[in-house]
């Protein structure tokens, strides 16, 4: 009996996933966490119109959703000051980063992006066959000029970067990507993830020409309008660029109740503004729980804040496996020296205060077993 003849790069990938769900962590524990502080998801929740507007769409769900978002991108192309046809919806940021590597990347093609940053990222680029080239970190932000020199010296065809960064939560000036974008080799795109653009200050994110050819922008529901389940996100770039995802990408991908949930969230900025404001209100919570406890943490302009446990990766993942035992779930950066941090996601009130009691246990713990 024969199975599938699989191909050879597939063959030399893990059977493996960038991150473990907390549902997974859940169900090999034996129980729910308290506090829900390791995803970085939109914990204040999504705009009540938003989800009105889904609700109104149960009914319709035998229907596949709009194929090509006209109505969600048409709005977002009035709040961007673009057209619709510099605007493409997919699947979140991840599903939009697996069509644009499908889209550029052949096997052997060179790509750069920093020494653990977002996996998912990588993820995408080992599935079809690309070289990943790292840079690290300088001074736990990411280093634009280092990964455009990487892309000059591997004749690079994407670089990416997230601005503000995942996991550090730290961010640049749109000025310096501007800068470092004339410096930016023939045929490569700068991939930049803006995620959490939403979350950082004014000027963070650069200002370029929609129709520059150089650059595609990375944006999402999942983070401030609370819609990480909906999956709804988008690119933004030249219109040639954005036309051709239409060769390969899941026509039918974007459910209709996500599409509508999404223009009724985009089209109440007032709870946006709140949310960013009850962000900003716990990043500075969270600081100051680390500063009680002797330790530091990093300026975030995200949603989340990563603390610096003051030791190495290893007593920091200490850190982390306390906190799961006391039903907190955090994540961490994995290489080092970032890795001394743990990561936790800025939530309501009750969030922080459960992370507070926990967070002084835990740490007590770790240091017990470290010595």
């Amino acid at each position: 009996m024969s199975g599938p003849r699989y191909t050879k790069l597939v063959q030399s990938l893990p059977a493996s996933v960038p991150f473990v769900a907390p549902e997974q962590q859940e169900r090999k524990q034996g129980y729910a966490f308290a506090a829900r502080l390791g995803a970085n998801e939109g914990l204040f929740g999504a705009s009540p119109k938003a989800i009105k507007a889904m609700q109104e769409q149960a009914g319709q769900q035998w229907k596949y959703g709009d194929p090509i978002s006209h109505d969600l991108r048409a709005a977002l192309a009035d709040h961007h000051g673009i057209e619709a046809k510099n605007i493409v919806v997919g699947e979140g940021i991840d599903g939009l980063l697996g069509y644009l590597v499908r889209l550029l990347i052949e096997p052997g093609d060179a790509v750069v992006t920093s020494d653990g940053a977002y996996p998912t990222f990588n993820y995408h680029v080992a599935g079809f066959g690309g070289v990943l080239h790292k840079v690290a970190y300088n001074q736990d932000h990411e280093d634009p000029s280092a990964l455009f020199d990487k892309a000059r010296e591997t004749n690079a065809k994407l670089i990416y970067l997230a601005n503000p960064d995942n996991p550090m939560g730290t961010w640049h000036e749109g000025t310096v990507i501007e800068t470092v974008l004339d410096t930016l080799p023939p045929g490569c795109l700068l991939v930049l993830d803006e995620a959490y653009i939403d979350f950082a200050p004014l000027h963070t994110s650069p200002v370029t020409d929609i129709e520059d050819p150089r650059i595609i922008r990375m944006r999402t529901f999942s983070k401030a309008y609370g819609l990480a389940g909906a999956r709804v996100g988008y690119a933004m770039g030249a219109a040639e660029l954005i036309k051709n995802f239409d060769k390969i990408r899941n026509h039918f991908g974007m459910n209709r109740a996500a599409q509508h949930g999404a223009l009724a969230a985009l089209q109440d900025q007032a709870w946006l503004a709140r949310t960013c404001e009850a962000v900003s209100r716990a990043r500075d919570r969270i600081a100051q729980i680390a500063a009680q406890n002797g330790l530091s943490s990093l300026p975030s302009a995200a949603n989340f804040v990563a603390i610096d446990c003051g030791k190495d990766g290893a007593y920091a993942s200490e850190v982390m496996t306390a906190l799961t035992a006391e039903g907190i779930f955090v994540r961490k950066p994995i290489i080092a020296p970032q890795d001394r941090c743990i990561r936790v996601t800025c939530g309501p009130e009750q969030d922080m205060d459960l992370f507070e009691a926990a967070f002084a246990r835990a740490l007590m713990k770790s240091s017990k077993n470290f010595q």
